[in-house]
């Protein structure tokens, strides 16, 4: 199957993410690496963000290396157990994750007695994409811009109750890092997932979420929501007229749903370029940063000291966070 084949069916809407086929393999001779299958661990159940990105860019990277990549979905522990099982495979280029910044960032600081440490037992490959969250409000609120938010609930601590995917996840660390720098206080309440979090938005339940743009998009556009802003330092190419929350009058304010490959730690420095360079051609397909821009996710690919960096320096960021609120689980 080919990446057209991919867009064509994602553009009727009928493309089954889970059960994508690989492209046919064609031949290496880029040395010994790789000559078996690979197996690419997806930390996420089949039809999410991660998974997406993981299906669309794998064809390419299979075709180019010459060997199949195995899909293996591994959720569960948001994200710990698919990165647990990576840290501890043997470091020879034949097991590799599509992580987040859940497991990567935020989870060490969240759960207790974790079996990997993402800093010593992960090895970076490439930075993959990025997704905004959105902030929205119920339009019957007066609220029309982040700076209106702020003053309504600087005069009514508590009042206001925002929805999120789960305790820890990225809309429940976006609005806990607003409520920091404000000085604000919201109530949290966790839903099992974006689309139960927005009907409960809907629905009166809470005021506000801190949305992916995938699920705010749509009701965005109904007019069932109001869209004040997004969380990314820089504007989203999904909804390009929303201003920053940055630039709404919180200066340094920043969020970041991202996806990044990883693998063991020790794995050969020649293995580790050749997947960058693998997935970094892959994700610089304009078919490949289309599709996935349909799915709110804009592709960024660097190289793997960068990504390091940007890891480590999240891996902080939020860990102060969640030691300075308390949300530790």
């Amino acid at each position: 199957m080919t990446v057209q084949s991919v867009l064509r069916w994602t553009r009727s809407g009928t493309l089954a993410f889970a059960m994508l086929p690989l492209l046919p393999c064609a031949q290496t001779h880029a040395g010994a690496y790789p000559d078996k299958p690979i197996r690419f661990l997806i930390a996420n159940a089949p039809g999410g963000g991660l998974d997406i990105t993981a299906r669309v860019t794998g064809p390419v990277v299979s075709s180019a290396l010459g060997q199949q990549l195995i899909y293996d979905n591994r959720a569960g522990a948001t994200g710990s157990l698919a990165a647990e099982t990576v840290a501890r495979s043997a470091p020879d280029g034949y097991t590799m994750m599509v992580g987040s910044i859940g497991n990567l960032a935020v989870n060490p600081h969240l759960y207790k007695g974790l079996g990997y440490d993402p800093i010593r037992d992960l090895a970076p490959v490439t930075f993959a994409v990025s997704g905004s969250n959105v902030l929205v409000v119920q339009p019957s609120l007066p609220i029309k811009s982040v700076q209106d938010l702020i003053a309504y609930a600087r005069k009514q601590p508590g009042v206001l109750t925002y929805g999120s995917t789960g305790s820890g996840n990225a809309g429940h660390l976006a609005a806990e890092l607003f409520c920091s720098m404000t000085k604000t206080k919201m109530v949290h309440v966790p839903y099992k997932g974006g689309a139960p979090a927005m009907t409960a938005m809907l629905s009166g339940e809470v005021q506000l979420i801190f949305a992916s743009a995938p699920t705010a998009g749509p009701q965005v556009k109904a007019g069932k929501v109001r869209a004040l802003a997004v969380t990314t330092a820089r504007r989203s190419l999904v909804l390009p007229d929303l201003p920053t929350i940055a630039e709404s009058g919180l200066p340094g304010y920043e969020t970041d749903n991202w996806y990044g490959i990883v693998v063991p730690t020790k794995t050969p420095r020649p293995i580790v370029d050749r997947l960058n360079r693998e997935f970094g051609r892959a994700l610089s397909m304009p078919e490949i940063k289309e599709l996935l821009l349909r799915q709110g996710l804009e592709t960024a690919p660097g190289t793997a000291e960068a990504f390091g960096a940007y890891i480590k320096s999240e891996y902080q960021k939020w860990g102060k966070l969640i030691a300075d609120v308390g949300i530790a689980n």
